[in-house]
């Protein structure tokens, strides 16, 4: 017998959501050679996955599973210090579920779906009405209970979360052709020319990766599906077109979700999942107004929050001056008569005397040198830069000794710093 929510009480509290975190992303190249893309810090702060998460206790859903997979270490370890407040006892739950081969010796999880099918009897325990299924790796803040609550107004098989891009930006991702009442007439993946929107022929509506399900006729379309030996077990490629063919599938407009505060005016959402979209996105929470409000304490980011001390600037000469221009720093930094502009300082960053930095996200608890210049640059953790060394300057240098982007910026790990063989 599934719960049934009080009356007048959020259709949330009868959901659960479950977080897709099992993807490598390679196109961050050396970022993930340790740690899953949801796993990758973002803001200063947290890691990508908090959104995810956030959204959803903010939602006032308290029943959340992640599934991992890709080297889950860094964000198994993040889950267990962040995201360990849930009370039984108040009917909350949050579990951690790697691929375990529950189902079979030998078979990890083989696609989206599957990840989802082989914890079915997990999920049965809790007995949740609604599933949320969300990928664990774009930035965005969103109201999953209006997702859910036009799901079961519609009377939906699946309601699929939707983003408005330009025509043309959607080849890149599954694309939604819809009628004039938001019913899912068919579902592209990547097209050479995606449909265009009703009434709006320069705009398509792209997939977020974002599902609403009944949860008895989720498990019933995941068994089906593991029945067919055709299937890739992936809810972008199998079972959504499946459900758009043969059942009632409805778009949802990121638009009527998204959680904006007094200082954001557009809807917000990005995939950092290449260096350049990443450096951008992290770059541009340092602006006067940016685009994100990470200040809405109405919407807040949870993530685990390490005890470090304040942030630190000392040494007032000219030319050894602490400082910081339009950048973000976070506990436990030390900014030690260094110049920092546009940047973006995760926990613990030491900056020392005479350096210069500039357009620059540094991961936590790197060590930079004195007199280094760094400009355009992804410093991954941990990582030690030497005195004086200048990156940012010289293209061709860079290129050879660091990961260039085609837009400039240079990826810096300490295997590329120790290859240097200063």
């Amino acid at each position: 017998m599934n719960a049934k929510p009080y009356n007048n009480a959020p259709i949330s509290r009868s959901a659960m959501a479950y977080v897709l975190a099992g993807g490598r992303g390679s196109r961050l190249m050396e970022m993930t050679d340790r740690r899953a893309k949801p796993a990758v810090y973002f803001g200063g702060k947290s890691r990508i996955i908090d959104f995810a998460l956030s959204n959803a206790l903010n939602s006032g859903i308290r029943r959340m599973a992640v599934a991992t997979q890709y080297k889950a270490h860094s964000l198994i370890r993040h889950l267990q210090r962040g995201w360990n407040f849930f009370q039984p006892e108040r009917n909350e739950s949050f579990d951690i579920l790697p691929a375990s081969q529950r189902v079979s010796e030998d078979m990890w999880y083989l696609g989206t779906a599957d990840a989802v099918f082989q914890n079915i009897d997990i999920i049965e325990s809790y007995d949740p009405k609604y599933m949320v299924i969300l990928a664990g790796d774009h930035i965005y803040k969103m109201d999953y209970e209006k997702m859910l609550q036009q799901h079961v107004d519609e009377g939906a098989d699946v309601t699929v979360g939707c983003l408005e891009v330009p025509r043309m930006d959607a080849v890149g991702f599954g694309v939604m052709h819809i009628d004039e009442h938001d019913r899912i007439l068919s579902f592209l993946e990547k097209p050479k020319d995606p449909p265009a929107m009703p009434g709006k022929p320069d705009k398509a509506l792209a997939s977020m990766g974002i599902y609403v399900f009944e949860t008895k006729l989720l498990f019933d379309e995941l068994r089906r599906d593991a029945a067919d030996p055709h299937s890739q077990r992936d809810f972008g490629k199998d079972i959504i077109p499946h459900l758009v063919k043969h059942g009632k599938a409805i778009a949802h407009h990121f638009s009527d979700s998204c959680v904006r505060s007094s200082f954001e005016q557009n809807a917000y959402w990005r995939d950092v999942g290449t260096v350049d979209a990443y450096w951008e996105a992290n770059i541009d929470l340092t602006a006067i107004v940016p685009e994100l409000d990470l200040y809405d304490r109405d919407w807040p980011i949870w993530t685990n929050s390490e005890i470090t001390p304040p942030a630190k600037f000392v040494h007032d000469k000219d030319g050894r001056r602490g400082q910081a221009v339009s950048s973000l720093v976070s506990g436990g930094c030390v900014v030690s008569g260094a110049s920092l502009r546009s940047t973006l300082l995760f926990t613990g960053v030491r900056v020392n005397s005479y350096s210069v930095v500039e357009n620059a996200v540094i991961l936590p608890y790197v060590h930079v040198g004195r007199s280094a210049e760094l400009s355009n640059v992804v410093i991954d953790r941990g990582v030690q830069i030497p005195e004086g060394l200048v990156i940012g300057q010289d293209p061709e240098l860079d290129a050879k000794r660091f990961r260039r982007t085609d837009k400039g910026i240079c990826l810096v790990t300490q295997n590329m710093i120790d290859a240097l063989n200063l």
